[in-house]
């Protein structure tokens, strides 16, 4: 089976099932694994925002969404000539990747007959369940149930270390510039990882916010996982919401690695907040995934 990404998570998936010879095409963001972009065929392109600041970003967003612009370019000629079996893509959000409309468009113009599976988790459950769907579309069931327990298991060992202990209160930025609190499935790691998110909308579609709302619960960990950033990105981000929350422990983490990416590596992401909230009771975290500014 000859198979497309159009977005970073998915790709991640295709190689957790063993699935990366058989994957073709991928778009300019897939960068884990590293190799995905440079062995692969690219039909989805982008503006490269990597020296422009977070309001800069927004506006560019703010202004192509309300203007009906597209913030993603798809290479129809190109997704034409590989010939895909199964595309993966999504609808879950508009500035993350290319919506599954587009796709459908391109694949009729085009006369592909192309399967297209679109992933739109809202939870960590649900993003669990893609990866059986992934598994089920792509002809290895086994693979993905296999994936999901070891998954699990993890999880469950995670519960169990912090199991009794107190809930540190846990505020969550996904962006700064303007502030965007937790969405989707973010505060369910929080959950996991033996927090009590707060100011948070699990299940839901992050929003913008004023900074005095995510302080006013008193939240006693703030963490700053920003979309689109790693931890340098991150670290530096988070050095400016210090003023925000005073007494708080403020914490940067590798956003695009653990947290914003729903894929398999949610689950390290899961690890590593237990790390922040409950050291002692798991193994620390790897270098490069978090840092504590404040």
């Amino acid at each position: 089976m000859r198979l497309v990404s159009l977005l970073p998570s998915a790709t991640e998936i295709v190689y957790a099932l063993g699935l990366g010879d058989d994957l073709v095409g991928v778009t300019f963001e897939c960068d884990e694994p590293p190799r995905a972009r440079a062995e692969k065929t690219v039909v989805v392109g982008g503006r490269d925002t990597s020296g422009m600041s977070p309001a800069e970003i927004d506006s560019y967003v703010t202004e192509q969404m309300s203007s009906g612009g597209d913030l993603y370019t798809l290479h129809a000629n190109a997704l034409a000539g590989l010939e895909p079996d199964l595309i993966l893509t999504q609808d879950l959000c508009r500035v993350c990747a290319l919506p599954s409309d587009h796709v459908d468009e391109a694949l009729d113009h085009l006369g592909c007959r192309s399967e297209v599976l679109s992933l739109d988790p809202y939870s960590l459950d649900e993003v669990l369940d893609t990866f059986r769907r992934v598994g089920e579309a792509a002809g290895v069931p086994d693979r993905a149930a296999e994936l999901l327990a070891a998954l699990r298991r993890r999880l469950d060992a995670v519960a169990a270390a912090v199991r009794g202990r107190p809930r540190p209160k846990v505020a969550v930025v996904e962006w700064v510039d303007p502030p965007f609190t937790a969405g989707h499935w973010v505060p369910d790691l929080v959950t996991a990882a033996g927090g009590d998110p707060v100011a948070a909308r699990a299940g839901e579609r992050s929003v913008r916010v004023a900074y005095a709302d995510l302080a006013a619960p008193e939240p006693d960990i703030v963490l700053v996982t920003p979309c689109g950033f790693h931890l340098a990105g991150a670290a530096e981000q988070a050095r400016a919401v210090v003023p925000h929350f005073p007494g708080a422990q403020v914490w940067a983490v590798d956003g695009d690695g653990l947290i914003v990416r729903p894929g398999p590596r949610l689950v390290d992401g899961v690890e590593a907040l237990a790390a922040i909230f409950h050291p002692g009771a798991v193994p620390p975290a790897p270098p490069d995934s978090i840092a504590r500014v404040a």
